[in-house]
């Protein structure tokens, strides 16, 4: 049964092979750079064979322990990343607990994560290749530090499974994993700041976290080059318990989830409560934003494009404090801006086969752009003038503040009825419902692109006016021409909006059925 289980894992991972050219070409393109970071890995691996001892022993000791937080961490982040061999999926199946174990245990090594784990695991040992002691310890700490990875990421997506089978855990998990990466360059400088400041720090840390379940392992190999064999025995059992555990720990979580596997349907929610459709006002463009807004604060497709807004200001005064000044906060609101107003650029396609509501219920056009543009501005006004107001505490720039106010509010305004018309107009290819917000579906690519390229173009000829206004007072240095912006911005803004809602109005209603279909195809 164990070998069965194998064998099914790696028919699964062949069969992904199996698809259209393109997606080849990219999962290709995937292995080969992770190839990359695992052959630079093992390389620098190997290297520290000539490095200090305990150089070694500390790069070797936290790298892994950094790599068994991962293994816990990244299946609560990413929880529906691998779940071909998901238990819950055996329970019809008479396998016994034992061997279901097992399989599932051993099955963790046939994937890109798990034989990379190995592999880069296994090149601790060109480290060590000073001693047999050493070379045994180190392969030993190698398979049980592997091992402990594999295992402890079975445990907690057996512990998980129940939040794991929500689709609400899986959109903000999938929305969560995306803020570090949005943080990637402070979080890089910060951690080689912390290493170079505290480089004295780092072996006593090594030290502590080798008597550590997370570190035992992966120490066995230092110590037995030094020759502390009684260290090396005590984490060896460290080690071996702690497997142990974590097998007895899945073995009853195994038991508990082929018993009661978790169920996702059903809803405890009443009814009786019309929430924001009984806040709004009763009318066909009121009903239209109340829709709207429950998908702003409910799809996770609208939330993504809402948590990189409050990483703006993060990423502009880290690049600020590095730069030696803090210039660039000052575009924060009109960015904010642009971005907020483009995002419904979209709105229909977000829609997709639910747009059918509209049309079966006749809503005129205008009431649709209307809607859809009233609940973008009800989130995006407040935070506009934050992101603009905010920065001026930090630079004390506040003769900027009308000019910037005026910039902000004509971008805003200007923007919504910008994207009022080209959202009745084109389709653009978005992630379906229930997808991954960033998973980007295939077709349309070109025209998409080029959609947006002239949309940004046409928002940027639209809003020459109060550029050329910011201009003025940038070479002036008068504080006349902000306080012009802050009359005019606002004023044609809101012209363009209206008319950008009725042109966009009167489009849908010419061509909401080819929509539709589009949106079917697009299905």
């Amino acid at each position: 049964m164990v070998a069965h289980l194998l064998g099914l894992k790696w028919q699964l991972l062949l069969n992904g092979f199996q698809r259209s050219p393109w997606q080849l070409v990219g999962m290709a393109l995937g292995l080969l750079y992770a190839l990359g970071v695992l052959v630079l890995l093992v390389g620098g691996l190997i290297a520290l064979r000539w490095a200090d001892a305990e150089i070694a022993h500390t790069v070797v000791v936290l790298g892994g322990a950094a790599t068994v937080l991962g293994w816990a961490i990244i299946p609560l982040v990413a929880s529906a990343a691998d779940m071909t061999l998901d238990p819950a999926r055996f329970t019809t199946f008479a396998i016994p607990p034992r061997q279901l174990l097992a399989g599932l245990a051993l099955a963790g090594f046939i994937g890109i994560p798990g034989l990379a784990t190995l592999i880069a695991a296994l090149g601790s040992v060109g480290t060590w290749w000073r001693s047999v002691p050493a070379v045994t310890g180190a392969l030993v700490g190698a398979v049980l530090g592997a091992f402990t990875c594999v295992v402890l990421s079975k445990v907690v997506t057996t512990a998980t499974a129940g939040l794991a089978s929500s689709r609400r855990f899986k959109d903000v998990s999938s929305i969560i994993v995306f803020i570090p990466l949005m943080l990637l360059g402070p979080i890089m400088v910060g951690v080689v700041d912390g290493v170079r400041s505290s480089a004295d720090y780092l072996p006593v840390l090594a030290r502590t976290v080798s008597w550590t379940p997370l570190g035992a392992a992966w120490s066995l190999g230092g110590d037995l080059e030094a020759g502390d064999f009684a260290a090396a025995g005590l984490k060896f059992l460290i080690s071996a318990v702690t497997i142990a555990g974590l097998l007895l720990c899945w073995h009853l979580l195994l038991q508990r989830a082929l018993v009661t596997p978790p169920y996702s349907g059903g809803s405890a929610r009443k009814g009786g409560k019309l929430g924001l459709f009984g806040l709004l006002p009763a009318t066909p463009s009121g009903a239209v934003a109340a829709r709207a807004l429950i998908y702003w604060m409910k799809d996770p497709r609208y939330a993504a494009s809402l948590v990189i807004v409050p990483l703006f200001p993060v990423l502009f005064f880290f690049s600020g404090s590095q730069g030696g000044g803090y210039g660039l906060l000052m575009i924060l609101g009109p960015l904010t801006a642009f971005m907020m107003a483009w995002s419904i650029c979209a709105d229909v396609s977000y829609d997709n086969t639910a747009f059918a509501l509209h049309l079966a219920a006749g809503v005129r056009g205008v009431d649709d752009r209307l809607g859809r543009a009233m609940a973008c501005l009800a989130i995006s006004l407040p935070v506009v003038l934050v992101f603009t107001v905010g920065p001026l505490f930090v630079t004390g720039d506040w003769q900027w503040l009308p000019n910037l106010l005026g910039l902000s509010l004509g971008t805003l305004f200007t923007g919504l009825g910008l994207s009022s018309v080209i959202s009745a107009r084109y389709n653009i290819a978005v992630p379906l419902p229930g997808d991954s917000p960033f998973k980007k579906p295939p077709g349309n690519v070109a025209q998409t692109l080029a959609v947006q390229a002239v949309g940004m173009g046409v928002l940027a000829l639209l809003l020459i006016p109060e550029l050329a206004l910011v201009a003025v007072q940038a070479f002036s240095g008068g504080p006349e021409a902000g306080w012009i912006n802050l009359a005019v911005g606002p004023l044609l803004g809101v012209i363009l909006f209206v008319v950008g809602v009725r042109l966009g109005g009167k489009w849908l209603d010419a061509r909401g059925p080819e929509m539709f279909a589009q949106l079917s195809v697009n299905r």
